[in-house]
């Protein structure tokens, strides 16, 4: 399942690269995408666990940029 977000307060591009890479080592992301520029998050993941990987992935966003938020 591929699903798009909106970040919102994403402050850098170092930042966006740091979250990149930590979600794509999570468990169950087969692709991610993180743009500065665009403040989007692209994600492919496994559709059956969706919803459990998000909250990781929103744990290591929030760990990385605690200013940011991933409007879902």
């Amino acid at each position: 399942m591929k699903k798009k977000f909106k970040l919102q307060d994403l402050d850098c591009a170092n930042c966006a690269a740091k979250m990149e890479d930590a979600i794509k080592k999570i468990e169950g992301v087969a692709d991610a995408s993180v743009s500065f520029m665009t403040q989007k998050l692209t994600i492919e993941a496994d559709a059956s666990r969706f919803d459990e990987i998000m909250k990781n992935v929103v744990d290591v966003c929030r760990k990385v940029e605690p200013d940011c938020v991933i409007l879902m």
